[in-house]
């Protein structure tokens, strides 16, 4: 018998990644998907990019270890677009740190602020990824449950008094996947209020930043006064600039914490691929032109899939932010049984909110990922599925 660790037996199944396995399972079958469950957009990444990155790899120095000081001017193009979006004044080389996406940043931070058997706050529903973070650095979990009568806001006033002074670190995540909620200004400001008073790290993972809608513009936790001392914020050029296959994100804040992070970094991976490094400063350097096109296209799904799963059976609100619609279901029907019919019967993969943790049951996330047309036309499968149900139901 191979030997398997407790940390590894402790691990959630990756529902993203289940739903992938199923997809291309239907699709060998013949079935025709429409998947709405990956937030991995159809568009592709920006022209600059692409030319930056084929121009970079002819260069034999961009194929050396990277190390985490990385490429310098990656570090200052993330310091540029920091001042230049945010009003935020970073050191390119001790408060900026190049990561290989976000998630790896996220993932090890436990390891480079908390011990064993400390306590680790994370949304519920919320990003696999900070479970896994748990779980792999033997830290223990407070949920924090998000529901729509709080916003969908971590309110850590809520913590139990018995567990705040054994919690070291918070996972916030604004705009939010899955709720797509935003973090209103006074919210940051008492959230990092708290955690300087009690000592807690926030992780404030940032990816949907620059997707906003209606006039919408989302923050910088580094905005707020004292912020650094406390909290790492982290950015991604997966969601904003269609890189996901890139991996590709730096993490931003006081000198302290992004040490710890490198240090710990220095051990786990060498840095990002130095091509892609250069490419990704040609971004940040036009970010807010060259998101333009991709938030206005991700604002018509947005509209098209409001009005057609409404029209479906699903009442949908329309979010300020991210590529997520996050749908309440009917009393009672369970997201799971009800994300496998629609599935089964109709060939549409909708994410049930329980697979993101137990506060996500009775809600759906769809992506806007896949083009209108398809966006409607899953929608109209999905209405399909209510009407037999609610047919059955009538029986």
């Amino acid at each position: 018998m191979t030997p398997r660790s407790r940390r590894v037996d402790r691990l959630p199944e990756y529902a993203v990644a289940e739903l992938s396995v199923t997809r291309k399972q239907l699709q060998a079958d013949g079935v025709d998907v429409i998947d709405l469950s990956a937030g991995d957009t159809d568009m592709p990444p920006p022209e600059i990019a692409v030319e930056t990155l084929r121009e970079a790899v002819g260069d034999p120095a961009m194929s050396r270890y990277a190390y985490q000081v990385g490429l310098p001017e990656f570090r200052e193009a993330a310091s540029r677009y920091m001042k230049r979006r945010f009003g935020v004044d970073l050191d390119p080389y001790t408060e900026i740190l190049p990561l290989i996406g976000s998630k790896e940043g996220l993932v090890n931070l436990p390891l480079a602020v908390l011990n064993p058997g400390d306590i680790c706050v994370m949304p519920d529903p919320g990003y696999p990824a900070y479970v896994g973070a748990a779980v792999l650095s033997e830290t223990e979990v407070e949920y924090a449950r998000l529901t729509p009568e709080a916003r969908f806001l971590v309110e850590l006033e809520d913590l139990p008094a018995g567990r705040v002074k054994r919690t070291g670190l918070v996972y916030l995540n604004y705009p939010n996947n899955p709720t797509a909620a935003v973090a209103p200004r006074d919210y940051l400001e008492r959230t990092v209020n708290y955690c300087r008073e009690h000592d807690i790290v926030i992780a404030f993972d940032n990816p949907y930043v620059e997707i906003t809608y209606d006039g919408y513009r989302a923050p910088s936790i580094m905005e707020v006064d004292g912020a650094r001392d406390v909290a790492l914020e982290f950015h991604s050029l997966s969601k904003s600039f269609s890189m996901t296959g890139w991996r590709i994100g730096f993490a931003a804040g006081g000198v302290a914490l992004i040490e710890s992070l490198r240090r710990v970094k220095s051990y786990v991976d060498t840095g990002p691929f130095l091509a892609v490094q250069r490419a990704a400063a040609a971004v940040l350097d036009r970010a807010e032109e060259l998101v333009q096109p991709v938030v206005q296209r991700l604002k018509e799904r947005r509209d098209i899939a409001v009005a057609a799963f409404t029209e479906a059976g699903l009442p949908t609100p329309s979010p300020q932010a991210s590529m997520y619609m996050w749908i309440p279901l009917d009393e009672g029907v369970r997201a799971k049984d009800f994300a496998r019919r629609v599935l089964e019967e109709e060939g549409v993969v909708l994410l049930p909110g329980n697979a993101l943790g137990a506060g996500g049951e009775g809600f759906v996330r769809v992506a806007l990922t896949v083009p209108g047309d398809r966006i409607r036309e899953g929608a109209e499968r999905v209405g399909r599925v209510l009407a037999r149900r609610e047919a059955a139901g009538a029986r």
